[in-house]
C-alpha cells in the first residue's frame, strides 16, 4: 500500500516501530511484508543498529534454517 508515502509531521513510524524491536534485544527482526521490511531496514540503520541487528523476510529466515 503506502511504499511511496513519505511521512511529513512527527515522528516517523518506521523509527517507532524499529525502536520498540530493538527495545527486545533481539539479533534479528523478520517480517513477512516487503513494505514492513524497507521500514525496519531503515530504521534499523538510521537508529545505527545495522552491526548488531539483522533484518530478514520470515521467508529467507526459514530457508536458512532449513
Amino acid at each position: 500500500g503506502k511504499f511511496w508515502f513519505e511521512e511529513n509531521t512527527g515522528k516517523k513510524v518506521n523509527i517507532d516501530r524499529t525502536e520498540e524491536a530493538l527495545s527486545t534485544d533481539a539479533d534479528i527482526v523478520a517480517t513477512g511484508c516487503p513494505f514492513c521490511y524497507v521500514m525496519m531496514d531503515d530504521g534499523v540503520k538510521d537508529l545505527g543498529a545495522d552491526e548488531s541487528v539483522i533484518v530478514q523476510d520470515i521467508a529467507m529466515l526459514l530457508d536458512e534454517r532449513t
